[in-house]
């Protein structure tokens, strides 16, 4: 009989389960996306461009140097609301059609903004209830950007009224490509405790459950007596107000409520501009990876949905002594695999210039570095490039941030000189595509999905357990261990079909139920290969223990059991050893026990339950699921999936940490993220058109399949 099928289990998943709201089955795109980029083209490149910031006297030179560098495409108006409605009502598009004028003149596109992150002086003056309200209680003030509340209906009022004059202003000008929604909307790893987010916290809940006493069972409120009576005693969850910690089933809801905000402020401005856009015009977002307020897999009501990206910012140490010069493979090799899985498009919308002012420490870029972030942009599908910002800052917030263009107005910057070495590679590639190029059948053959809900990392980083935990560490060894095999990734969610991937690793998948499982299965027994690594099936999707043996519901796929799990100091390291080689873990490890006829891979070498299985693999109808216990240090998981791909007789590649080696369109493009040249194994007689086989630490090497 089915585990979940047992009255004990049926009591907990049928009724703990029911109305928990999962990722969409659809990304419902406001239309499809690839009509709007040629193939031919490959990939375009363009760059930020502020008029309002500038002289009027700069637009014109500014503009024709961004034609003769050879940028593609600008980008007008994301900041710029006060300059757009000077006075509430009143309008101005005339400074801003003299700028699309002089694009237009030097054949340059514009990507149109909304220009919601930044409202004017007057507004929030006038209508204080719009801005944000953070954890410590403090009300956001005039002076930066992204400071009001998507919930606010005074702020969405303005919003729509802003966004329909520009849409309708600019609804039959040939020169605009496209247009992007605000600007990362996020509010930058904070969340809105505002009375407004309150208000449209307690609706989303009511949606949700329907019932008061569903909410209760559902966050668990007999624990601690916090039960709930009526909806308006809801208050989002804030651990800056309480003295223990507050349910984490409700701070699980308001981080999907939160997410789900921003996606319904995006589709209200979206919505708008359609009813007076040319078709042929996309509408797009920006969104950052990093951070978790807002998941681009809940932003749903798009054409498209583009990245951020910045890797040099003293928050990335990369690989070796001078890594964090580059940053790491799998940081743009992430956003790549996820943004582009939503609907097949995805294009960087900013990507780092050079040196920046923000970070924890700004450090020069190794010379080269930002060359080899576009063509890795490029290699991953996307469909263009756009560097923030033209022209190095003289005033405000960003003065040390880099240009392409120096702070003299003329003379590019170092970064921008590899912006324009990269802007005539790809232009001397073109004459090599060929529109019929068909993927090599080795490197399909080698396909993986890496499965993705941001309710796991959420709920993790809620309650990690251990200060070593970090979800995106522990996905990102997986994927780096994809890119050394030489395998193409996308990183998918659950609405998208599992048996178009001969592997697939569902990284730390904490929370689940049985329909997952049950595709889970299926896969496998249709010749999937599964990977489930640490944590997995500890919780059903409301975050809620299961009331049977730890992790249960997985036993019966996995061919084995979770008997418990460790955490190590961050002072100390466990040994796991795979046949002769041995691997070290510290952060989280299950300990396993292997039913009759699953395979031990890996073992506990130290603590004391030396012995124990850390790694178990079984067949499974024509696939095979193996479960790996520990959260190691990424030698050991590139040894999993390494065998994993061995025993189902897939051949796979096999390149040193920071070597990526990719397919796109009929190229074969290689990057080296790491701090030794590598010799890339090109066959002989292929025609190498940029680079060369010998691979240095920042360089690319791309040449013809």
């Amino acid at each position: 009989m089915n585990l979940f099928t047992k009255t004990k289990a049926a009591r907990l998943t049928c009724a703990a389960i029911a109305g928990v709201c999962l990722l969409s089955s659809n990304f419902a795109k406001g239309q499809s996306a690839d009509k709007f980029f040629p193939k031919s083209d490959l990939m375009t490149i363009g760059s930020y461009y502020y008029p309002e910031q500038w002289p009027r006297q700069d637009w014109e030179r500014d503009i024709k140097k961004m034609a003769e560098v050879g940028f593609d495409f600008t980008h007008f108006g994301e900041f710029a609301w006060a300059f757009i409605e000077p006075e509430e009502g009143k309008f101005d598009f005339k400074w801003l059609d003299e700028a699309v004028e002089l694009a237009a003149k030097n054949h340059v596109k514009v990507i149109m903004c909304t220009s919601s992150p930044t409202p004017p002086v007057w507004l929030e003056q006038k209508h204080p209830e719009i801005l944000m309200v953070n954890a410590d209680g403090t009300t956001m003030q005039h002076g930066s950007r992204q400071q009001c509340s998507w919930s606010s209906p005074v702020y969405r009022e303005y919003v729509a009224k802003m966004v329909e004059a520009i849409g309708k202003h600019f609804a039959n000008n040939k020169n605009i490509w496209g247009w992007q929604l605000d600007n990362e909307p996020s509010h930058y790893g904070q969340y809105d405790y505002s009375p407004a987010a309150q208000k449209r916290f307690q609706e989303w809940a009511k949606n949700k459950y329907q019932t008061i006493d569903a909410l209760n069972a559902a966050w668990g409120t007999a624990f601690w007596s916090i039960r709930y009576f009526d909806w308006d005693q809801i208050r989002i969850p804030n651990g800056k107000e309480l003295i223990a910690q507050p349910s984490p089933h409700a701070v699980l809801d308001f981080k999907r409520f939160s997410a789900d905000e921003c996606n319904d402020f995006l589709t209200m401005q979206y919505k708008i501009l359609r009813k007076y856009i040319n078709p042929n015009q996309w509408i797009t977002t920006n969104l950052m990876p990093e951070h978790v307020d807002v998941d681009p897999s809940h932003i749903t009501g798009l054409d498209f949905v583009t990245y951020t990206k910045y890797l040099v910012a003293g928050y990335d140490k990369g690989i070796g002594p001078q890594g964090f010069r580059m940053g790491s493979p799998t940081s743009i090799g992430f956003a790549n695999d996820f943004f582009r899985s939503f609907n097949g498009v995805t294009g960087v919308m900013e990507l780092q210039p050079g040196q920046v002012n923000w970070g924890k420490f700004n450090p020069q870029p190794t010379p080269g570095v930002v060359r080899m972030w576009i063509w890795h942009a490029f290699a991953g599908g996307n469909k263009f490039v756009c560097n923030y910002r033209f022209k190095q800052p003289l005033v405000g917030g960003e003065q040390y941030h880099y240009g392409i263009i120096s702070t003299d107005g003329v003379t590019p910057s170092r970064s921008g000189e590899e912006y324009i070495k990269v802007i005539n590679e790809l232009k001397s590639i073109k004459k090599d595509y060929d529109p019929n190029a068909k993927k090599p059948a080795a490197y399909a053959a080698r396909q993986a999905a890496i499965l993705y809900n941001a309710d796991n990392r959420w709920e993790e980083d809620n309650q990690p357990q251990t200060n070593q935990w970090n979800f995106m560490v522990h996905l990102n060894r997986y994927l780096g261990a994809l890119q050394q095999l030489g395998a193409p990734v996308d990183v998918i969610t659950e609405d998208k079909d599992f048996s178009k991937y001969p592997v697939m690793v569902a990284p730390s998948y904490e929370l689940l139920d049985a329909n997952l499982v049950a595709r889970w299965t299926k896969y496998v027994q249709d010749g999937g290969h599964l990977v489930l690594t640490t944590r997995t099936g500890q919780k059903n999707r409301n975050a809620k223990l299961w009331e049977m043996k730890w992790a249960e519901p997985i036993y019966k796929l996995i061919g084995g059991k979770i008997s418990f799990y460790d955490l190590l100091p961050d002072t100390s390291y466990g040994t796991l050893q795979m046949g002769d080689d041995k691997a070290y873990w510290s952060s989280w490890g299950d300990v396993l026990e292997a039913d009759p006829g699953t395979s031990v891979w890996a073992t506990y070498a130290d603590q004391y339950y030396a012995g124990k299985a850390a790694v178990i693999s079984r067949k499974l109808g024509k696939g095979t699921v193996t479960y790996v216990g520990p959260d190691a240090d990424g030698k050991l998981e590139k040894a999993v999936l390494a065998k994993v791909y061995k025993e189902a007789g897939i051949a796979t590649g096999d390149y040193p940490p920071g070597v990526i080696v990719q397919w796109r369109d009929g190229f074969w493009v290689g990057v080296n993220y790491g701090d030794k040249a590598y010799e890339v194994p090109i066959p002989e007689g292929k025609k190498i058109l940029i680079g060369s086989r010998e691979l240095k630490p920042a360089d690319v090497v791309v040449w013809k399949d």
